[in-house]
């Protein structure tokens, strides 16, 4: 069973690991990752694992289940061997923009269900850039306008953002734990993570997030389209660094 460090501390970035099993040729299972494997709409991260003993580095292009186990997937044909230390190093600039973007769809689907009461219907994201599906009747520029500057106050607002855990006897019990129409939560869970945004948005996630919204920057809502009677498209994106 892997030690998924991610869980605990979005911040490790960097890691010591051990092979324990070859998936296929081109992946390896670690003891312990701080790669995160995919999920909740958040893509997995890439980086590279470098042998502690020869210096041999390999190219990590994916980390995922697969199998009931965790699989790195390596770039190129021999990868290293069951038993072998490894040195683990995330993109991390890549990934922290991802718990930016990844932070701001919370406080996105925080202000939007506090606000006007609607539930998510999809989402996805890229590093910056990201959407949302809310279940809406109407959408307009004012509205996105007006969505802009209340989820911006958030961000300025400087809220702690706390990782937490609930029963699964507890989760069901919350009515609002769930922001997707459809709940997501696999029955076979029965611990589930919790993301706290305090004061605005809590949540059952799996993701990386930052500390604090400030840290998200300022989200601008580049785009807003119908898809459907009631459901309604945001698009947000990252300001850069300074904007």
């Amino acid at each position: 069973m892997t030690e998924l460090l991610f869980l605990d501390d979005a911040y490790v970035s960097e890691f010591d690991a051990v092979v324990t099993d070859v998936a296929d040729d081109d992946g390896v299972v670690l003891d312990r990752t701080a790669f995160y494997i995919g999920g909740g709409g958040q893509p997995c991260d890439v980086g590279t694992l470098t042998d502690t003993a020869t210096g041999a580095e390999y190219r990590v292009t994916k980390a995922g289940r697969a199998g009931g186990q965790i699989v790195h997937t390596i770039e190129g044909d021999a990868g290293p061997a069951v038993g072998t230390a490894l040195h683990g190093a995330i993109d991390w600039e890549r990934r922290y923009l991802l718990m930016r973007t990844h932070t701001a769809l919370h406080i996105l689907c925080g202000v939007v269900w506090r606000d006007y009461g609607a539930l998510v219907t999809g989402g996805d994201m890229r590093p910056g850039t990201a959407r949302m599906d809310f279940e809406l009747e109407n959408m307009s520029a004012e509205f996105a306008e007006e969505v802009e500057a209340r989820i911006n106050a958030e961000v300025a607002e400087g809220r702690d953002i706390d990782v937490g855990s609930m029963s699964r006897g507890e989760a069901d019990a919350h009515p609002d734990l769930i922001r997707t129409k459809i709940n997501l939560l696999p029955a076979a869970i029965t611990e589930v993570r919790t993301i706290d945004i305090t004061g605005l948005d809590l949540q059952a996630d799996g993701g990386t997030h930052v500390h604090n919204t400030r840290e998200v920057g300022r989200i601008n809502v580049v785009g807003h389209e119908s898809k459907g009677r009631i459901n309604k498209r945001l698009r947000i994106a990252l300001a850069a660094a300074g904007e």
